[in-house]
């Protein structure tokens, strides 16, 4: 096998590791610059069940790959399933055919070939790998990635974990994707009920009820796939199995936290122990210290913490809609453990998730066909009469709240009457927790921002979909609808702003480029290669094309990129010269 393997455990298989007492992470890992990739069927068991999966090098989550800034690396990846195969090497920079998105940059890896990637490593950081063939992703076929920098390390610590979050289904993903198809809600076993009307614990009176029932819309409908059928794991071990990690005393401790997840987004804290932001995405950023975030499909963040108590700590990663968590520990000793605090009440959607900015204060009602207005008064400050408003008449597909651009047909439910800027805001469901909760205002470069022009051009770009068809799309379209590309020029200076048309959140992914979040840090714009569009919110990044070829551009959510929310940015020319 190519690459040094580092730590014993990587003799057993996932679901036999715990515990990770070493100064550096001691997943099973390869490094070097020769590494040899097989992937292959297995077993996966968890939860005292057994399950089909696809795993790499027999291990899931796969071997950790740690490389060194500035280092050539080879990546001899062999396909032993009966299908093609790929792997994305995601948040790298690095040339475009090596990029490993099968039709867009490579043609893919058939069955029983070996495909070799090689490339300069540019970066240092946390990143990760995984598979862009079919739902492959969602069967295990993923694992971490940690690049050392050539120079100092501007974050100080004595020992690290990584930790690798993600969800787990022994349901095939395809069956998860027709279920979807056939009903949105199918995973959904939270929904308002009657009872919970009466006793109050739909935390929703029933004008409110009426509201959201008029409009043929569910308030609890956060996540398509949930704790229902998903096993929550960290470094493949579900909750009960306790993956942990050992610190001493005082010792500054580097978590570096990647999810993997195919459609899961999680709240992740420690109780009792602060947590400081030292890195979002692989990229450094101003220190920060927070008792919660929220960490989106394909992002990482690395923390720092300093447990000072010879005690165990729980590390929680809950699913956003509370169906469900992930949890490992940190502890002094293996064996030892820390209370596991209950699933907090599920979050219920607001009005500003529906793209009405402030609330129906923020609503633009002349764009809401059918609305009998007279109900409302006359009394700007007045309590609104949600009972006596006709919700029915809500043409929230009205094409003439479209951009000129848009493709309004049975693809998009619902446009955006009032989308706000929520990078300030508090993610969903911690808007009213009495803790610090990191927001992504609070995210500022380390260092200077390189490219300090201003952008030549805007662009804006509306997340789409139709929820009770399951389909998703850019502009209206879905990617199997022949879209043209997007495209840019070379070193083109670019500011776009994304649109998020529906109620559910979409972590947007760009292949082989960082960009700038505009988020009140002139200069010091974090660096992001994965952002998360809140419900209803838009967000703005600056963007500099300087990676010339095909990239993919897609929502990390990965039953929504396979239903159609995928394009692809195009940078020409390719060698700067005619195009």
């Amino acid at each position: 096998m190519g690459g040094g393997i580092l730590g014993l455990q990587g003799l057993l298989p996932a679901w036999a590791q715990t515990g990770s007492p070493g100064l550096r992470a001691d997943l099973p890992t390869l490094t070097g610059s020769n590494i040899d990739l097989s992937v292959g069927h297995a077993d996966f068991t968890v939860g005292g069940r057994t399950g089909h999966a696809f795993m790499v090098n027999g291990l899931l989550p796969a071997p950790l790959l740690r490389m060194r800034e500035g280092q050539n690396v080879r990546l001899s990846v062999t396909n032993h399933l009966q299908e093609d195969t790929s792997i994305h090497w995601h948040g790298l920079l690095l040339p475009f055919q090596m990029d490993g998105v099968p039709g867009v940059s490579f043609p893919g890896i058939k069955p029983h070939e070996t495909f070799v990637y090689e490339f300069p490593i540019k970066q240092s950081g946390t990143y990760w790998y995984h598979s862009h063939s079919g739902l492959q992703e969602a069967m295990g076929h993923y694992g971490p990635i940690v690049i050392d920098p050539a120079g100092a390390d501007p974050v100080a610590y004595d020992r690290e974990h990584v930790l690798v979050l993600s969800d787990w289904s022994f349901l095939h993903p395809h069956d998860i994707l027709d279920k979807l198809k056939k009903s949105p809600g199918y995973f959904n076993q939270q929904k308002t009920t009657l009872a919970g009307l009466l006793d109050g614990s739909d935390r929703m009176s029933l004008s409110e009820r009426r509201m959201w029932g008029s409009m043929r819309m569910d308030p609890r409908d956060i996540l398509d796939v949930n704790g229902t059928t998903y096993t929550y794991l960290v470094n493949g071990h579900g909750p009960d199995e306790n993956w942990t990690g050992l610190f001493r005393p005082g010792e500054r401790v580097r978590l570096r936290i990647i999810n993997a997840s195919a459609m899961s987004i999680f709240n992740v804290r420690i109780p009792g122990l602060p947590m400081t932001v030292v890195q979002a995405d692989g990229e450094h950023v101003r220190p920060i210290e927070v008792d919660e975030f929220q960490i989106s499909v394909a992002e990482t963040y690395d923390v720092i913490v300093r447990p000072l108590e010879d005690r165990a700590y729980t590390i929680v990663s809950e699913a956003i809609d509370r169906s469900g968590m992930g949890r490992a520990t940190l502890a002094p000793r293996l064996g030892m453990t820390a209370e596991v605090p209950p699933l907090r009440q599920v979050p219920n959607l607001t009005m500003k998730d529906m793209g009405m900015g402030g609330g129906m204060d923020g609503m633009d009602h002349g764009s809401m066909a059918g609305m009998d207005h007279s109900a409302m008064g006359h009394d700007p400050a007045a309590p609104m009469d949600h009972a006596s408003m006709d919700h029915g008449g809500m043409s929230m597909r009205d094409p003439n709240n479209a951009p000129a651009d848009m493709a309004v047909g049975v693809g998009v439910d619902m446009i955006s009457p009032a989308p706000s800027n929520r990078l300030a805001d508090r993610p969903q469901g911690l808007e009213d927790v009495d803790h610090r909760v990191l927001v992504y205002a609070d995210l500022r470069a380390l260092t200077p921002n390189r490219d300090r022009r201003a952008p030549s051009r805007t662009m804006e770009i509306h997340l789409t979909g139709n929820m009770e068809r399951f389909m998703w799309g850019f502009d209206g379209r879905k990617f199997s609808e022949l879209v043209e590309p997007i495209r840019f020029e070379l070193n083109e200076r670019v500011r776009v702003t994304l649109v998020n048309d529906t109620m559910m959140a979409h972590p947007i992914h760009l292949h082989g480029h960082f960009f700038e979040l505009v988020n009140g840090h002139d200069g010091h714009q974090p660096l992001k290669h994965t952002v998360n569009v809140a419900p209803g919110g838009k967000v703005t990044f600056d963007l500099t094309a300087d990676a010339p070829g095909d990239w993919a551009f897609h929502c990390h959510l990965l039953m929504h990129m396979h239903a159609g929310m995928f394009n692809v940015v195009t940078v020409r020319p390719l060698d700067g010269a005619a195009r």
